[in-house]
């Protein structure tokens, strides 16, 4: 599998989900039954009904929280196991949906995030969910009319003129994604996410080395991601540093996903040119990899 860059604040689609087993949820706890005194005359409590005793129940906050530090495949099944037994909880069905995303099931992922909106039409994470999902799927015209409408719930909160940036841009609405990148700046400077996104959106019309530079300096900051510095590795060696590329991507991957990117890097090297003097990629040079 080849690696593709992703957006920073769309949670964005890691670069190979590796499966496991399904989250063991335990055995159901059961209600001790006390029999009544010999003097009680009043009739006992009437016993569960068998679909009563049968009924799955929530995981617990210990387990809820364990599983969000396993990968997204894991996360994935549990969750979709959580949402089913209640379609109003809304931490199983956002976490769904972005694991869902994380492991390309992009499809599913936007079915998540409306599924929980019919239940609650004003959940602001569930409208960005929503976005971010139609995004991932190359089909972000269908996105900007629920950030749209978060950005009119929440206009101070920088998440969303940075993801509509992207959906603009995604259609070619360049001035508007100007414009809302703006916006997500102000309302919040320095922001590594904001940066990131800024950054792919001029790897994609071929400005790698722009893209690097945004990328160096929203590696640097607190609060950067591990996706964006893979994303700087990523940028950087389509521009041939692979040496610099290899160090990030050691750091951050396992040895053989790092060295699955790496063969990636160098296979879309032009042939006889050497690593330094290659020509920078574009991002759909890069997707065609994918």
């Amino acid at each position: 599998m080849s690696p593709k860059l992703a957006l920073a604040a769309t949670a964005a689609v890691a670069l190979i989900a590796q499966p496991a087993a399904a989250w063991p949820f335990g055995g159901r706890d059961r209600a001790a039954e006390t029999p009544a005194p010999a003097a009680q005359t009043a009739a006992p409590a009437a016993a569960p009904s068998q679909a009563q005793a049968a009924a799955p129940q929530r995981a617990t906050p210990e387990q809820r929280a364990q599983i969000q530090r396993m990968d997204a495949l894991s996360r994935s099944v549990f969750w979709t196991a959580e949402f089913e037994r209640d379609p109003t909880d809304v931490e199983a069905g956002l976490n769904l949906a972005r694991a869902l995303r994380e492991i390309g099931r992009h499809d599913g992922a936007v079915q998540a995030a409306e599924r929980l909106l019919v239940s609650d039409p004003n959940n602001l994470d569930a409208r960005l969910e929503l976005g971010r999902a139609h995004i991932a799927r190359g089909q972000a015209f269908y996105g900007i009319a629920p950030l749209e409408q978060a950005q009119a719930m929440a206009p101070r909160d920088w998440r969303i003129p940075s993801l509509l940036g992207v959906a603009y841009r995604q259609v070619g609405r360049t001035d508007d994604a100007e414009a809302a990148w703006t916006l997500a700046q102000s309302l919040s400077p320095d922001n590594p996410s904001v940066l990131t996104n800024i950054a792919l959106a001029k790897a994609e019309t071929g400005d790698a080395a722009g893209a690097e530079t945004l990328l160096r300096r929203a590696a640097a900051l607190p609060g950067a991601t591990a996706q964006t510095r893979q994303n700087l590795a990523l940028v950087l060696g389509l521009q041939g540093k692979i040496g610099e590329a290899e160090q990030i991507l050691r750091r951050e991957l396992p040895p053989e996903l790092a060295e699955q990117n790496l063969n990636w890097l160098r296979s879309q090297q032009p042939a006889g040119q050497t690593a330094s003097a290659s020509a920078p990629r574009t991002w759909d040079s890069l997707r065609a990899g994918s």
